[in-house]
């Protein structure tokens, strides 16, 4: 359209010329009143009527209404693409919501927690919120009170510590000891720092491959462990929260009980026993399901002798 009109445009002064070049003398037309041509230029009465006679073209959008338009578009094309971001969060947290409470259902021989297992070696990350549920379901499961007070038991038989002595008071003090240390060094390794270093505390189990291959594996876990990414990187939540928790056990043991070595001691003796968890998480059910394998048969081969 713009292209025509300016063709239109351009031919006007090339009709108006040709109009006038083609005015006979005055004697041929005695009536007609002779135009008056000045120069290059028309009368006005001719430009009036040729700019009458023109057509218009028509007026363009103003820049509001053209701006106006295009952001009500982009602002509907955007409306499918934020609902879909919103479904795809709404999807995830609700994917996420399910694997935690399917990791705080499992356990070893039906007593032991586990909520730190993810069997199938893939789940959602999760954030600072979902780590601190799975630290507190797990260090106020009725087992960890139970496996307190048979290690402040024995420490009561041996008796370790002997500042503390026997008794009621001396069996407190071992208990509330015993229990500190298993709550401090979770809250530090599996929680706290977890967070703020966007490590996944969780044990992500292999499942396949040799015997070999996966208890080497499980072994590092304890000084390697997946981050909030997703790539696998050192476990500082782990070493740096045994070590934390051993300096927090300086409040409560007794004087000959404490300094910088044996913080350090404590820690690293509980990382190294955190392998034997790990094993347990790893090679755990297989054992259930061979044990469930072997019942199967029991009963297949009852079956078949029955009549």
């Amino acid at each position: 359209m713009k292209f025509r009109f300016f063709c239109a445009v351009l031919a006007l002064p090339m009709g108006l010329a040709a109009q006038t070049g083609a005015v006979q003398p005055a004697a041929l037309l005695p009536d007609a009143p002779a135009p008056q041509i000045s120069g290059s230029f028309v009368s006005a009465p001719l430009v009036e009527l040729a700019q009458a006679a023109t057509p218009q073209a028509p007026a363009a959008p103003s820049s509001s209404s053209s701006s106006s338009s295009s952001s009500s578009s982009a602002a509907q094309s955007a409306e499918p693409q934020t609902s879909q971001s919103q479904d795809g969060s709404e999807a995830e947290d609700a994917r996420r919501k399910r694997e935690i409470a399917e990791q705080e259902k499992q356990r070893v021989l039906g007593i032991v927690p586990e909520f730190n297992l993810v069997s199938s070696g893939q789940a959602a990350p999760i954030g600072p919120k979902e780590k601190f549920n799975l630290f507190f379901h797990s260090a106020f499961d009725p087992f960890q009170f139970a496996l307190a007070g048979i290690d402040s038991g024995i420490e009561q038989a041996e008796n370790t510590y002997p500042e503390w002595h026997q008794g009621f008071t001396g069996f407190a003090k071992r208990y509330g000891a015993s229990y500190a240390d298993s709550f401090d060094g979770n809250l530090w390794g599996n929680a706290i720092l977890p967070s703020v270093l966007h490590q996944d505390p969780r044990y992500f189990r292999i499942g396949t491959g040799t015997f070999k291959h996966r208890l080497m594996l499980s072994m590092l876990s304890t000084v390697r462990c997946k981050g909030d990414n997703g790539k696998w990187e050192p476990n500082y939540s782990n070493v740096l929260g045994n070590i934390i928790g051993g300096a927090v056990s300086n409040i409560y043991y007794p004087s000959s009980q404490r300094g910088v070595g044996l913080t350090f001691e404590r820690g690293l003796t509980v990382t190294a026993e955190g392998t034997f968890g790990a094993f347990l998480e790893e090679f755990y059910p297989d054992y259930m399901k061979w044990k469930q394998h072997r019942h199967d048969r029991k009963v297949a081969a009852a079956a078949a002798k029955q009549p």
